[in-house]
């Protein structure tokens, strides 16, 4: 499941990677370490057996145990092996929103990776354009595409000559065609998620736009585009095409429409006929669910049969008579079987279709292969899992959106985008992360003084809880405690009376990802924010279907959704809470029946004045009465400091680049050492944020979303290269 991206409520524009393209050389590197940062401290947690959103794949055609592929969040990674042990080529790429890659045919040294993800779901990340490498290790920008047309490339194509390239953007296609890559024309106007190359005919090209539902065609090597006729209804949403290996006049059509629709050309994309694209049971397929705009993908590489078509969408679907009938190869929820969201598919370069049926599937759970497509998800019924071989290993992409730890067990859970929520147990490494809930993850909590106790979320502040420390997913015992379970009696998930429920929860009436915090003070009481806020004083409340923890309103809706909050470390009374629309409000009595808030940052010297998504909300731990408030854009003013409850305001962010920040942490020990989260890396201050370091401390070029302490131990939560940690007990 992914959230669409809302304008109503749209969070902080992400990038990740440093806005100038700039190399590894200098980050973090001065005479002296800012409040302790040090590029080489930093230890890689993992996971490394569970993968992440990945939209690009590429393979050596002559030495095919040479792969590529492309983290949403996480950058280009690199195997020797065939998947059997992955690398990152450069950790510090100007950019690590990697979207898409594109290898010359003509010379496959020569690779292109695209950044910026363009499809509109929530999370997506702001690229900077295209980055290069000619011997496929050292990688570059290109220049030239360093500018708001190269913000998201969805795709690219490179002719068989390796003269053209072709990128896709959500601002159009743009096509070049000399050997230094310094000019890029726009020759088309709609934004696009493919463009193709003819395999045969670097003359002849297809495009399919992104939400226009409709397809275009060249014959003149990109220079000039037609719209393609479309079969039937006129189309709507998403286009993604795939020529057919055995014919390549014939293309295939993925339309998004309401829940996916096959078409086939057979003039070479100029004109489209629907396919009748049926299920198993004669029924008209739902192949694409509703998210068809987010993940879509089409293969016809059979050079024996023009026929044979897979497609991708939630699952992946296989059809022998071009797209009239298909049939189901994969179950995402079966372990064994193949990760949820489709985004690229790829053929082995020796598929022959006889002798080598190896295609490789790029999703939000990484890289799979098929090894004989042939005989993939060949089960009567599902779940379909026969011939599905997962290759993550060591590929460290997960993009993961909060985390808290144990400081008896030392193990961490985490909120991962479309794989669930992990527990990572440090005496089983970075390979050993479990999944103890599925789905997408969202906050995390973890009680302090039990470390059998760990919360999460499902989207939309569906809280959960596990109580065997992380060992297991504990779907038959303790599951939500926002009320919703599942009711034998009707075969369905049900929600429990008030006030054994969180309303807001049960409507929907909070972010994708809502924030929620147990009171570090007092471990039964958590708090939740949707439109309201929502306390219970007895978490850990055994559940059954007609009671569980109780909750209760002790903040009214504000007209905009809550994105963070915080509870002062020795005064429960003392909360802050932050709103997508950048209002912030504060009560010292948060424990009260009623509690009285009061919105500060409004009125009187040096005011709060950013009117934005609020990302994030840190309490000094030795002065509650010091509070740091983090926003989201790409703004100058991105962090604020009270040091009087809220009546007065400073700007901390003058050193530090525009871009979202997204947490902040405060030393234990030394409160003058500052740690910022920003979607270019992290930054430190030893002078309470009066200056910040000069570049990046780490621990990449990635998205910090989120900072915690186990002890002095510093973890960062980043969104596309897994967790880190840094011991600061000796600054």
């Amino acid at each position: 499941m992914h959230a669409r991206l809302a304008a109503e409520e749209a969070p902080p524009a992400r990038t990740a990677g440093v806005p100038t393209g700039a190399a590894r050389e200098g980050l973090g590197a001065g005479p002296t370490p800012t409040a302790g940062m040090q590029l080489a401290a930093w230890e890689w947690l993992g996971p490394g057996n569970i993968g992440g959103h990945t939209r690009g794949i590429a393979i050596h055609p002559e030495e095919p145990r040479r792969m590529w592929a492309a983290g949403a969040g996480g950058g280009v990674w690199h195997t020797e092996d065939g998947g059997a042990q992955w690398a990152p080529v450069d950790d510090f790429l100007g950019n690590l929103a990697c979207s898409c890659l594109a290898m010359d045919p003509g010379d496959p040294s020569t690779i292109y990776v695209g950044t910026g993800e363009g499809f509109s779901n929530s999370d997506a990340l702001r690229g900077n354009g295209v980055f290069r490498t000619t011997d496929g290790v050292n990688w570059a920008p290109i220049t030239a595409t360093q500018t708001t047309d190269f913000r998201a490339v969805t795709r690219m194509a490179v002719s068989s000559t390796g003269e053209v390239v072709l990128a896709a953007t959500t601002t159009g296609l743009f096509r070049c065609s000399d050997e230094e890559r310094k000019i890029w024309t726009q020759v088309l106007d709609v934004p696009l998620g493919t463009v193709l190359f003819d395999p045969t005919d670097d003359d002849l090209a297809v495009a399919g736009a992104l939400e226009a539902g409709a397809a275009f065609v060249s014959s003149d090597g990109g220079r000039t585009w037609q719209t393609a006729t479309p079969g039937g209804n006129p189309w709507s949403g998403r286009v993604e095409l795939a020529y057919a290996a055995a014919d390549p006049g014939i293309v295939y059509a993925s339309v998004q429409m309401t829940s996916g629709r096959v078409y086939r050309s057979t003039d070479g994309g100029r004109t489209y006929r629907l396919r009748k694209t049926l299920d198993s049971s004669g029924q008209m397929a739902n192949y694409l669910g509703d998210q068809g705009w987010y993940g879509n993908a089409v293969w016809a590489g059979d050079p024996t049969d023009g026929n044979l078509v897979v497609l991708g969408g939630v699952d992946l679907w296989r059809s022998t008579d071009g797209g009239d009938h298909i049939t189901e190869i994969s179950t995402w929820w079966a372990p064994g079987s193949v990760h949820a969201d489709h985004h690229t598919i790829v053929s082995h370069p020796g598929y022959d279709g006889a002798n080598n049926r190896t295609v490789f599937f790029g999703n939000d759970g990484g890289v799979f292969t098929a090894q004989d497509l042939a005989q993939t998800g060949t089960e009567q019924e599902p779940p379909f899992v026969d011939g599905w071989t997962e290759l993550d290993n060591n590929y460290g992409v997960t993009q993961f959106y909060s985390g808290a730890g144990n400081r008896l067990s030392g193990k961490i859970v985490g909120g991962a985008q479309d794989n669930g929520t992990l527990c990572f147990d440090p005496a089983q490494g970075t390979e050993g992360w479990q999944q103890i809930f599925g789905g997408d993850g969202g906050w995390c909590a973890s009680d302090p003084g039990d470390p059998q106790v760990f919360y999460g979320e499902y989207v939309f502040l569906n809280i959960h809880r596990n109580t065997d420390g992380g060992a297991s997913d504990d779907t038959e015992g303790d599951r939500y405690i926002s009320g919703q379970f599942w009711n034998a009696a009707i075969r369905e998930w049900d929600w429990k009376p008030l006030p054994f429920r969180i309303p807001d929860a049960m409507t929907n009436q909070a972010l994708f990802i809502a924030p929620f915090a147990l009171d570090p003070n007092e471990p039964d009481r958590m708090l939740a924010g949707g439109l309201s806020l929502w306390r219970t004083d007895n978490a850990k409340e055994a559940n059954t279907p007609t009671s569980g923890p109780s909750w209760r309103a002790v903040k009214p809706s504000a007209g905009s959704k809550i994105s963070a909050l915080a509870v002062a470390a020795g005064h429960s009374d003392l909360i802050w809470v932050g709103h997508v629309n950048g209002m912030l409000f504060r009560t010292v009595n948060g424990t009260a029946t009623t509690p009285a808030w009061s919105r500060v940052g409004v009125t009187g010297p040096g005011p709060l004045r950013p009117r934005r998504y609020l990302t994030c909300v840190t309490l000094d731990p030795a002065e509650p009465d010091t509070a740091y408030v983090a926003f989201g854009g790409y703004e100058p003013d991105n962090l604020w400091v009270t040091h009087d409850g809220g009546a007065t305001w400073t700007q901390l962010a003058q050193t530090l680049p525009d871009v979202p920040v997204r947490a902040v942490a405060v030393h234990p020990r030394n409160t003058s050492f500052l740690y910022c989260g920003t979607e270019v890396g992290l930054f430190a201050s030893d002078d309470g944020g009066t200056n910040w370091s000069a570049a990046n401390e780490g621990p990449t070029n990635c998205s910090v979303d989120q900072l915690f302490w186990m002890d002095e131990t510093l973890v960062s939560v980043t969104h596309g290269r897994g967790m880190f940690r840094i011991d600061l007990s000796t600054v």
